[in-house]
């Protein structure tokens, strides 16, 4: 698209995840200057900065069109790049795997309690949510979760959706399917570039990467929703004899609502700049909460 955008003067060179470095390598990549642009989720490089978990997801908070306002319409975007500047690193959202699913687990689970002991692939503060309420949270790539969760070296794990579960074969590892996605009412993935690099290219080419950034969170969001409303469709007919569906019992989710407060004032202490993200967040998501909730029951009324 950037290419086209401008009129083929700005060519990128894309390689494909862990062709250069392992997938969670490339901010430090582009730190280095191995690479000039990637695409990643911000929450995996949290270890430097504990702040960059809010612009991914958290747990009970903003859905894709909340971050998209936050970012357009509020202070998230210019809290992003302050928090970016210290790395020379400028992003820009760029994708949205909409709404996550709860996970696979190998039992059922009817209470917060019953996670204590689990071992569970899961990042970012979901994953911390769910350590503190007593699971052992491991992290793997994509590609080792289905070996994983299949030979019962872990016990439960959450990637996306029907969509990339389903390419992933979980179905065929884990019985128990869980929703509402509580911890990830949305995953933003970033296109993010060396500060030196962005700012040396001209106004008109800054411009188009952008743009181009802006219109792929939009595209990916919309593909997600046709993609995932097919997997789900697929589960519940090809595989409705493997897999069951399954909403968590209100007892988990008061639970994990009440751990998550915990974890998110624990980790907002950690830095200031993590203490001012999350106050802005947090005041974002109470203005526009009210709306939310009519918004979402208008529709839920209409598909009811």
């Amino acid at each position: 698209m950037v290419e086209e955008l401008t009129g083929g003067r700005l060519k990128i060179q894309v390689f494909a995840g862990g062709e250069l470095m392992p997938a969670t390598g490339v901010f430090d990549a582009c730190l280095q200057g191995t690479v000039e642009a990637f695409n990643g989720a911000a929450y995996y490089w949290a270890g430097k900065e504990t702040a960059l978990q809010w612009f991914t997801s958290v747990p009970f908070g903003l859905n894709t069109q909340g971050y998209m306002a936050w970012y357009q319409q509020g202070d998230g975007l210019k809290l992003w790049e302050e928090a970016y500047a210290p790395f020379g690193v400028v992003p820009r959202p760029g994708q949205s795997t909409n709404p996550q699913m709860g996970g696979w687990f190998r039992k059922k689970i009817n209470t917060i309690d019953d996670v204590k002991g689990l071992k569970i692939r899961i990042p970012g503060l979901a994953g911390k949510v769910y350590a503190k309420a007593g699971a052992a949270v491991v992290l793997l790539p994509p590609g080792e979760i289905y070996t994983a969760l299949e030979r019962g070296t872990i016990d439960a794990a959450e990637f996306i959706g029907p969509h990339d579960d389903l390419k992933l074969g979980f179905q065929n590892a884990a019985r128990y399917y869980y929703y509402p996605g509580w911890h990830e009412a949305t995953s933003i993935a970033e296109f993010s570039f060396s500060k030196k690099a962005y700012d040396g290219l001209p106004a008109e080419y800054r411009r188009a990467l952008d743009y181009a950034a802006s219109v792929i969170l939009g595209a990916s969001d919309a593909e997600y929703f046709v993609k995932n409303s097919a997997g789900l469709q697929r589960l519940n007919t090809e595989f409705k004899t493997k897999v069951e569906l399954i909403r968590f019992p209100d007892a988990v989710l008061d639970g994990a609502r009440k751990v998550s407060a915990q974890v998110m004032q624990e980790e907002a202490e950690k830095s200031a700049m993590a203490k001012k993200v999350a106050t802005a967040y947090a005041k974002f998501l109470n203005a526009t909460s009210e709306w939310s909730k009519v918004e979402g029951a208008y529709y839920s009324t209409l598909s009811s």
